[in-house]
């Protein structure tokens, strides 16, 4: 394996996160530090506890998780699609660099940056509420293994958007749905049987479940299920990548 090759590709796209600072770590951020004081105030002075936990400290996982799986996505699709879009994809693919190569730098940078930007924002709302993690190696387990799964998941989106409108189709009318409705900012237990049955069909559900016990010790579903579906859904995003650059397919469009 040419380690010089994913060094040099890693290095290149972290260097464009510090490069534009602003959208990529300040302005998520400042979205998500508004998201606390909106809803912890206003749902806040409504509900007092969740779970014997405090409103403010409870939606904490549900904001890093929102932001996570938005921006891993975010940064792998664009990290892949615009070599696609300026035409330096055929400099990669002609390059001594094979394809684990490439996913392994260009999905390895992505999820640095959103374990970067989740834990930022973990101390930024250490500053809002007091917080205190139950379990720290499962909370960092989580945390990787959700920024890895969903930067794999970004860069199968980047490389079959055709259009900078198909990049943004998955996270915002998609993804970023789902997580609202996956418990984020709320518990499941608290709604009627009938939607709680539908809510655990929605695969974010188990993310913010789990990663909401790695803080609290307390869950809406089995921790271990929540892992296992974290595990399949990694599975599920290597299996597509391996047979996107197997077949070739979109990778020249």
């Amino acid at each position: 394996m040419n380690i010089y090759a994913i060094r040099a590709i890693y290095l290149f796209e972290m260097a464009r996160t510090w490069r534009t600072l602003l959208q990529s770590i300040v302005s998520p951020v400042i979205s998500t530090s508004l998201y606390f004081v909106v809803f912890g105030a206003a749902i806040g002075s409504r509900i007092s506890e969740i779970n014997g936990i405090s409103y403010g400290a409870f939606i904490v996982p549900g904001l890093i998780m929102l932001s996570l799986l938005t921006q891993s996505i975010s940064n792998a699709s664009f990290g892949i699609y615009f070599p696609k879009f300026v035409g330096t994809i055929y400099e990669l693919l002609s390059a001594p660099v094979s394809y684990i190569e490439i996913v392994i730098a260009y999905v390895g940078a992505a999820a640095s940056k959103s374990i970067i930007l989740g834990l930022i924002i973990l101390a930024t709302a250490s500053l809002f509420v007091p917080l205190s993690i139950a379990h720290p190696f499962w909370m960092l387990v989580f945390l990787v293994l959700t920024a890895v799964t969903f930067s794999l998941f970004g860069f199968i989106i980047g490389i079959w958007a055709g259009s900078f409108e198909q990049l943004q189709f998955v996270p915002l009318l998609i993804v970023t749905p789902l997580t609202f409705l996956g418990g984020s900012f709320y518990s499941i237990d608290m709604l009627p049987p009938f939607w709680r049955a539908v809510s655990l069909f929605n695969p974010v559900v188990y993310l913010v479940s789990g990663f909401r016990w790695s803080f609290f010790g307390v869950s809406d579903v089995n921790v271990g299920i929540s892992l296992g579906m974290t595990l399949v859904f990694l599975a599920a995003c290597l299996t597509a990548v391996w047979w996107i650059f197997r077949t070739g397919w979109r990778i020249k469009v």
